[in-house]
């Protein structure tokens, strides 16, 4: 496995395996708790301008690492009803990452747009000394609002714009190992391409939001800036990206990628690509990083993905009462308590077998 490689998958041991590292945590329900320098230090492999990072700006390896946990939550979320669901389970998760399969191409993707995401948002947080809100001032103007009362408004760039620059160059600078590739190197250029389209999936879906300013609810004056797209939205976009994902193989100059399959359209930057076809992760395997499905809540009426046909592999399912605690008759008490009781809820869950 060359440098990117390495980075990327010593990075997701430090995020995954908090036990093994001195103040250093993921605790559930909880921010993520992280000293930069542990990262650094733990990660011998950083070299070139990721050292000069760690050396010069450990606060932004700190938002990296949230950059990281927010993007496998979100890996977690839209894998959820899948018979891989990301699992943040060490030993499974790596074996993942050491292959060239569409799950990784996937994790890869969310995680670089992780990082340029949460990089981003600390700079319009004034949390980063480097940035602060974006440049406006050689922007062209906004697009016109379609509503009543916008005609002719006259409008100027303000706000806290969203340096979505920055936090692309940054995310870029540690995600991405600037080594040079050997011949032949398939997985290399394959890594590289799928953290470009992660990122992308950020930077280049930038909305605008204006505020109206004027007398008695009137909008004389519109004050817009550029926000970025909410990392569920990036998700999604993402997601729809793994489903229509690309298989390659190298060229024979070694720096190209060429589509598997007779009148296939070149992948552009923002597909998602991939060289080996995925295991079916029906049965547990260490060896190709699969749990199974065997005891995972399936849907026996859905069709999709989560339904108890496809989840299960064909094995059949079986149905189960469980009784859950949940709060209820929550109360508000002056000031400022919520009290609740504890109700017990029965729920029938189909089970795979």
């Amino acid at each position: 496995m060359l440098a990117s490689s390495r980075t990327q998958l010593g990075l997701f041991f430090i995020l995954l395996c908090p036990a093994n590292i001195i103040g250093l945590w993921w605790a559930v329900g909880s921010p993520l708790v992280m000293d930069p320098n542990s990262i650094c230090r733990k990660t011998k492999r950083l070299a070139g301008k990721q050292a000069e990072l760690c050396q010069l700006e450990p606060e932004i390896v700190q938002e990296v690492a949230k950059g990281t946990k927010l993007g496998v939550r979100e890996c977690q979320y839209q894998f959820r009803f899948r018979r891989w669901n990301c699992t943040s389970h060490s030993k499974y998760f790596g074996k993942i990452l050491q292959q060239d399969i569409r799950e990784t191409a996937f994790v890869y993707a969310i995680t670089a747009a992780g990082v340029s995401h949460a990089i981003t948002q600390a700079c319009s947080m004034g949390e980063l000394l480097q940035c602060g809100c974006e440049l406006t001032r050689s922007r062209a103007p906004p697009s016109p609002t379609a509503g009543p009362g916008t005609e002719g408004t006259a409008w100027e760039w303000g706000g806290c714009g969203d340096d979505v620059q920055f936090g692309y160059e940054k995310s870029q600078q540690f995600m991405d190992a600037k080594s040079k590739k050997g011949k032949n190197d398939i997985r290399a250029l394959i890594d590289l391409h799928n953290n470009e389209a992660g990122r992308l999936a950020v930077r280049s879906y930038m909305r605008t939001e204006c505020k109206c300013h004027g007398l008695s609810g009137s909008c004389t004056l519109r004050t817009c800036w550029r926000k970025m797209p909410h990392f569920r939205e990036v998700g999604d976009r993402l997601l729809e990206r793994f489903n229509g994902a690309f298989k390659v193989m190298g060229g024979n100059d070694g720096k190209t990628l060429i589509p598997v399959g007779d009148n296939i359209k070149p992948p552009d930057k923002q597909d998602l690509i991939y060289s080996a076809d995925s295991p079916d992760f029906c049965s547990a395997n260490r060896k190709t990083g699969s749990l199974g499905t065997r005891g995972r809540v399936c849907n026996s009426t859905a069709m999709d993905t989560s339904g108890c046909d496809l989840l299960c592999c064909g094995r059949g399912h079986r149905d189960e009462t469980v009784v859950l605690e949940e709060n209820c008759l929550c109360r508000f008490h002056w000031c400022c308590v919520v009290q609740c009781r504890k109700c017990s809820v029965r729920q029938e869950l189909s089970l795979c077998v």
